[in-house]
């Protein structure tokens, strides 16, 4: 599983718009759903949120990976943001979010949505990278810093 299989720069944003939780997830649905990877945005936000209200995706460490699995999701996608201020994700260490990352899955992709969210687990688990991550000031330096990490990782 290669990120940059799932992520293209126009589901990057940096800062993003949203203050709250439900608004940073919104927002990068949005951006998921303008670049044509979801046929329903409402759907996603909807299925993206129900998750969020069964147990957080905020896994500590500032980071957030709000997923979901719907029909109107042809192929895995992915976005990413850094909101302009830290947001109360109800994180597990009790900590706001500095990055979330959403990931998006067909209903039938259970397998390779497991596996992206290991894979983002993997990449953001380095105290270093996440500083890197959380630093970046727009959406191509933030894009470009996950794309590099990935093709180290594969080269490794």
């Amino acid at each position: 599983m290669n990120l940059m299989d799932i992520l293209t720069p126009t589901c990057v944003r940096v800062p993003l718009e949203a203050t709250s939780r439900q608004g940073a997830i919104d927002e990068l649905v949005d951006l998921v759903a303008d670049a044509g990877r979801v046929s329903k945005a409402s759907e996603l936000k909807e299925a993206v949120w129900l998750r969020e209200t069964t147990r957080t995706t905020g896994i500590g460490h500032g980071l957030a990976i709000p997923h979901g699995k719907c029909e109107s999701v042809n192929d895995l996608a992915m976005a990413m943001g850094i909101p302009s201020e830290p947001i109360d994700f109800a994180s597990i260490d009790g900590k706001p979010v500095r990055l979330i990352v959403l990931l998006a899955s067909p209903i039938d992709r259970t397998s390779d949505h497991i596996q992206a969210l290991a894979r983002i687990s993997r990449i953001m688990a380095a105290e270093s990278f996440r500083e890197k991550a959380f630093a970046a000031t727009n959406d191509q330096e933030l894009f470009d810093l996950i794309a590099a990490e990935e093709a180290a990782r594969t080269q490794a």
